[in-house]
């Protein structure tokens, strides 16, 4: 009996102690230190659905938690962690274990967490597909620290330079936003028959995309009054397609000491034959059309044979310049072209041909002057 009575007191106690233990999980945890926790063992089956966290756990330091075991089966489906942790410290945490299998699904994480840091956690095989974080508030978070800091100085750079610096030479660009120029002498020959020079040649000055071009063609006499015939253009160049080039400016012609304004398409018609019509307006109402076409057929890497074909029409009658209405001159000359110097130099020796058409041939005549005529023709091809 006496053993009883003594035993009494202790039991009362006991029971004491386990109806305060809930309240005092739900307590202030703020002061909690969970820095020599050593959670390194195997804890892949530890269960913490029913864990309470809502408490105030803002000054909880996990800093030298070791959470390097496995963890890959813990279950945190129903952690209640609403409380403020806004000054919870991570960022000594060790959770470099085994964590692929951590179910973060269903927890809380509704509460003050604005001052965590994590900044040192390992969680690399983490799942947090589930978890629901629509109310974090990401705003202040300072995440500077992350992925190594700032990149260094010599880090990649977008034009791939690695840091070194461009240099004398300034930094590069793309070659077709970089003006460039260019000169092309198509035909510069001698006639024998017609002891005169004939002569078109081509320079041009800008992008791929736009151009001005100074362009000029014509003939000059090698006797008597040494007369010079040519049509020269200033121009506006730009593509209006995959193989159309549109051409806008304007033009002088010294057979008839008059100003035009110009405008035509250049470009390459199927099978590469090289094509160009251009339309000139005069001062005085007159139009001329200019229609050309040619072809270069290679027979090897050097040898050239190039044919070409050349149309003039105008628009009304201009007797005092030899001029009718409609199509007054056809042209053609065939060149033996080779070439030398990466082919940018071309010797040629060739033949051709030139007959007034329609009401053209019947002034000629009256005027005296030949409606038909051909030559042996010799020169050059270049360009730079």
């Amino acid at each position: 009996m006496k053993t009883i009575k003594s035993s009494l007191p202790f039991i009362g106690v006991s029971s004491l102690l386990l109806l305060l233990s809930p309240l005092a999980n739900a307590a202030d945890m703020s002061n909690m230190d969970h820095s020599s926790m050593d959670m390194s063992g195997d804890m892949s089956n530890m269960d913490h659905s029913g864990m309470d966290m809502s408490g105030d756990m803002s000054d909880m330091d996990h800093s030298s938690m070791d959470m390097s075991g496995d963890m890959s089966d813990m279950d945190h489906s129903s952690m209640d962690m609403s409380g403020d942790m806004s000054d919870m410290d991570h960022s000594s945490m060790d959770m470099s274990g085994d964590m692929s299998d951590m179910d973060h699904s269903s927890m809380d994480m509704s509460g003050d967490m604005s001052d965590m840091d994590h900044s040192s956690m390992d969680m690399l095989g983490m799942d947090h597909s589930g978890m629901d974080m629509a109310g974090m508030d990401h705003g202040s978070m300072d995440m500077s620290g992350m992925q190594g800091g700032a990149a260094p100085v010599d880090a990649r750079s977008p034009d791939y330079s690695n840091g070194v610096g461009y240099g004398e030479f300034g930094k590069p660009m793309m070659m077709g936003s970089m003006p460039l120029w260019g000169v092309s002498v198509d035909k510069l020959g001698y006639q024998f028959d017609e002891d005169q020079i004939n002569f078109e040649a081509e320079g041009w000055y800008g992008t791929d995309s736009n151009r001005i071009t100074l362009r000029t063609e014509g003939s000059a006499q090698t006797k008597d009054d040494k007369e010079i015939d040519s049509l020269t253009s200033l121009a506006y160049w730009k593509p209006l397609g995959i193989f159309w080039n549109g051409e806008a400016g304007i033009a002088y012609d010294t057979q008839n000491d008059k100003s035009a304004v110009m405008a035509g398409i250049v470009g390459t018609a199927p099978y590469f034959v090289e094509t160009d019509a251009r339309a000139y307006l005069y001062t005085d109402g007159q139009v001329r059309l200019d229609l050309g076409t040619a072809y270069e057929w290679r027979l090897d890497q050097h040898w050239v044979v190039i044919p070409e074909i050349e149309l003039t029409a105008f628009s009304k009658e201009d007797t005092d310049n030899g001029i009718t209405k409609g199509f007054n001159e056809f042209e053609t000359e065939v060149r033996l072209t080779y070439e030398t110097l990466n082919r940018q130099l071309s010797p040629y020796v060739g033949f051709s041909y030139e007959s007034a058409l329609g009401d053209a041939r019947d002034l000629r005549r009256q005027q005296n002057q030949a409606v038909d005529s051909s030559s042996v023709t010799a020169g050059l091809m270049f360009w730079f």
